[in-house]
């Protein structure tokens, strides 16, 4: 099995060589409102379930929140759905902010 996580570097590496990621921000409204990454759809996560039909008929999806914990929960449910390439972004996007975008605001 793959594993559940994807740190930011490679994610970034990912986009610079246009791939097409779905990224699904599964942090709350008000959250999304402060920071996001460029392209992502949100789907907070008490609503993941009742959205799984709309997502993007894709193999492979990163998830991400905060810090990463909600987004590894997201992740590993998606898998069990049947995305068996569902990963989390490591650290979410607060590390996405250090690492690859200091334009992301921190909160």
């Amino acid at each position: 099995m793959d594993e559940l996580e994807i740190t930011p570097a490679d994610v970034k590496a990912r986009m610079d060589r246009g791939e097409q990621l779905v990224l699904i921000d599964v942090r709350e409204p008000w959250e999304h409102q402060v920071c996001r990454i460029e392209g992502a759809k949100l789907v907070p996560l008490g609503s993941l379930a009742a959205s799984l039909q709309t997502l993007p008929d894709v193999d492979e999806v990163i998830c991400y929140c905060h810090h990463g914990m909600r987004s590894l929960d997201a992740a590993a449910w998606l898998r069990f759905q049947g995305i068996e390439k569902a990963k989390s972004l490591a650290g979410g996007i607060e590390r996405w902010s250090v690492e690859i975008d200091p334009k992301v605001p921190r909160y």
